[in-house]
Order: C-alpha cells, then sequence, then structure tokens
C-alpha cells in the first residue's frame, strides 16, 4: 500500500465548512483507507491506499455526501512529500527563519508568467520560489498579512492552492513514513 497525504482546502477557517476530525477519519476509513491519521484541525489527512486513480475525486465526492459541501482536495504520495521538502530552494537562503517559511501546493504547473505575478505581490522581506506544482513561501512578518494568499494565487493563475507551513509540511512527511 501507498502512504498518501490528503490536503483538504479551506475547511474549520471561518464559520464555514467545519468539519470534525473523527467525522473526516471515519470518511476515509468508509473509502476502505488504511491507518487513516489526521493532523491538526485544518484538513490533512495521511492514509494509504492500493489504489492510484480517481483519488481526489472519490474523496472530494465523498465530502461532498457525508458533510454536505464542496472542498478541493491536493493529493500527494509520501514520496512526492519528501522531493517537496528535500527541494526547498528557500532552505539555502542565509538568514530564512524557519519558522516564517510555508509551501503552497497546487492543482497545477501554475503559468509561465507565475514569478512576475507573484513578484508584484510581495512586500518587503518575502521571498518566494516556484518549482514544479509548488511555492515555497518566505513571510517574516507572517503569512496573514501576506498578499500571497490561495485565494490570490487562484484568481491570478486559475488552480486551486492550499498552503501549509514548513511545521505542518514536515509532521505530515514524518506521519507518512517518508523521510527526506
Amino acid at each position: 500500500m501507498m502512504a498518501y497525504i490528503a490536503m483538504l482546502r479551506g475547511i474549520n477557517v471561518g464559520r464555514g465548512k467545519m468539519v470534525k476530525m473523527e467525522r473526516l477519519r471515519a470518511s476515509f476509513a468508509a473509502l476502505g483507507f488504511g491507518e487513516v491519521r489526521t493532523y491538526v484541525q485544518s484538513g490533512n489527512v495521511v492514509f494509504q491506499s492500493e489504489r492510484k486513480s480517481e483519488l481526489t475525486r472519490t474523496i472530494e465526492a465523498k465530502i461532498q455526501r457525508d458533510f454536505g459541501f464542496t472542498v478541493p482536495v491536493l493529493i500527494k504520495t509520501s514520496k512526492e512529500l519528501a522531493q517537496i521538502v528535500r527541494d526547498n530552494p528557500l532552505l539555502r537562503v542565509k538568514g530564512i527563519d524557519v519558522s516564517k517559511l510555508h509551501v503552497t501546493f497546487l492543482s497545477n504547473a501554475p503559468p509561465k508568467t507565475a514569478a512576475k505575478v507573484l513578484e508584484d505581490l510581495t512586500t518587503t522581506g518575502e521571498r518566494f520560489r516556484i518549482l514544479n506544482r509548488e511555492i515555497y513561501l518566505y513571510c517574516p512578518d507572517g503569512y496573514g498579512i501576506s498578499k500571497l494568499t490561495n485565494t490570490t494565487i487562484e484568481k491570478k493563475f486559475s488552480l486551486v492552492a492550499t498552503t501549509r507551513n514548513w511545521r505542518t509540511v514536515n509532521a505530515l512527511l514524518e506521519m507518512a513514513g517518508a523521510s527526506a
């Protein structure tokens, strides 16, 4: 069985789309997934499956049925997440505080103009690097005040985006049993 990490976009933030992790784990288990575990309340699920195709659509449909709303889901294998952690170019930049690092996961590769678009949105001290379907972010003043939000990225590039802080990315990797 392969280890997967599902990242749900936009649950348990604000007043909408509230999901108890116990119910979310039960939904994943009902799909036949093994070793289902969640991390924090913001929609991070680590699970095992023999299935390789249609996972995203299957999970999104199950959430719609069980919770009554649509939630975009982005999935990575444990190997993919390990590669994302290894490839973080911002870790090699002197003076980077890892507690201010984030990774924005995208549903597809961004357009070739993405770097220019994002550059125009950065504030003093912010840095980003785009590799494949991820945007590595450094927000020294905090992600909460950055203009490089999921919503902005989704609107600019017509993609689904969900961001995790560096601690969460590494915790998910550890939970999935992989190492960078």
